[in-house]
């Protein structure tokens, strides 16, 4: 792929931050976004003054549309580069891929990427949960009771199928996620749960159990977004490179899901590791969507960390902890960390980001210079993979 064609290592994340997570009890999505951008320009070194480009996911709880342009007039700042982004769970990575365009391409020098919502505090539960599954079909699949919970637990009835996956599998998901999170400052969920635990939490949807689903929560997130070379000025080697992007729609409705075991991740995840130059024994850690137990299973298959049908013995084995094949989710991912919606997956970049830079402490993978983030929404009908690394990799 040559130079022109590839947006790698032309774009670096120079700036990180996120708003207090969990149960955040007066804090609309606004004034979350606005807290995590603060953190994130204080990262930088820089001020708001410096932004010329914002990308923001939707917030549930908002009653803007166009959440980008109602933050930027909040904050303070006039962008010459502004969009709202919905591709559900999958919003997080394309933001990414599209401010390294805009980059790339000159439309902005620096971009703020952000998320934010306050589905826990902000809603009932029941409208958190209405506002993610009226995303879903109205005319063939809500009047028949598939909201998107039931979308998810569809593929993973498949899988278990197919493959022979097993409840115990999907639960140590879990467990680990739970560990990890024990480790992560600010995490939601840090109460030590075991594989019984999760079976004996409830059913939500077979064969999903309480804890196999993940949280609603209250959060944000945002990051600086600028060119190469300002990076190296600016950040020094604690900048963080976008090296590559991809992604993949394959439908809307479940019932027209090309397979309910093989997702566009594998797509997504082809496209930016050829952008990025990379294999998946490259990659040191990642941050995988976890809105179930089952989707971390068949995304470690449909990103090529495993063998289609293995997910579940992988996990198992304790590959996807310290000391593994590939650590996952670190911080505990949405499953223990936090869930706010469209912005969950914001948390995995900022994970995957912090391990890069070396500066996760006691959960930090050692050596880690490759990283990886998928993102994934609307069972699984929308897919988006970023692939990052240090200075060393360039």
């Amino acid at each position: 792929m040559n130079d022109d064609a590839t947006l790698r290592g032309k774009a670096a994340v120079v700036g990180a931050g996120i708003s207090p997570t969990g149960r955040v009890p007066g804090k609309s999505p606004l004034a979350l976004a606005a807290l995590a951008a603060q953190r994130a320009l204080a990262d930088a070194g820089m001020d708001k003054s410096d932004l010329d480009g914002v990308l923001a996911s939707h917030a549930f709880a908002s009653p803007f549309h166009r959440f980008s342009v109602a933050f930027s007039e909040y904050f303070g700042i006039a962008p010459t580069f502004s969009n709202t982004l919905q591709v559900s769970g999958a919003t997080a990575a394309t933001m990414f891929n599209i401010a390294a365009a805009a980059i790339a391409t000159g439309l902005a020098r620096n971009v703020l990427v952000l998320g934010a919502d306050s589905l826990l505090t902000g809603l009932t539960p029941d409208l958190a949960l209405r506002s993610l599954s009226e995303s879903r079909d109205q005319q063939y699949e809500m009047p028949f009771g598939i909201p998107v919970a039931n979308t998810f637990a569809m593929t993973a009835h498949r899988h278990m199928h197919e493959f022979g996956t097993t409840p115990e599998q999907l639960a140590e998901v879990a467990v680990i996620h739970r560990r990890h999170a024990l480790a992560t400052p600010g995490a939601q969920m840090t109460a030590p749960i075991t594989v019984a635990d999760v079976l004996n939490s409830g059913w939500v949807t077979t064969p999903y159990h309480k804890l196999d689903c993940s949280l609603i929560s209250d959060g944000g997130a945002a990051f600086i977004v600028t060119s190469a070379a300002r990076a190296k000025a600016i950040a020094g080697r604690r900048a963080v490179y976008i090296l590559g992007g991809g992604e993949c729609y394959t439908h809307e409705h479940i019932f027209l899901m090309p397979s309910l075991t093989t997702t566009g991740a594998k797509r997504s995840g082809e496209l930016a590791r050829a952008m990025a130059g990379v294999a998946p024994a490259d990659i040191d850690v990642a941050g995988i969507y976890d809105c179930f137990t089952g989707t971390v299973i068949m995304m470690l298959e449909d990103l090529g960390f495993c063998r289609k049908g293995e997910g579940g013995p992988f996990v198992a084995d304790g590959q996807i902890t310290h000391g593994g094949a590939i650590p996952c989710n670190t911080h505990g991912g949405m499953l223990s960390f936090a869930h706010p919606g469209m912005p969950g997956s914001m948390f995995h970049f900022h994970e995957v980001v912090t391990q890069l830079r070396g500066e996760c402490g006691a959960r930090q993978v050692p050596g880690a210079e490759v990283g990886l983030v998928h993102s994934l929404g609307a069972g699984f009908a929308t897919n988006a993979t970023t692939i990052l690394g240090t200075e060393a990799t360039l």
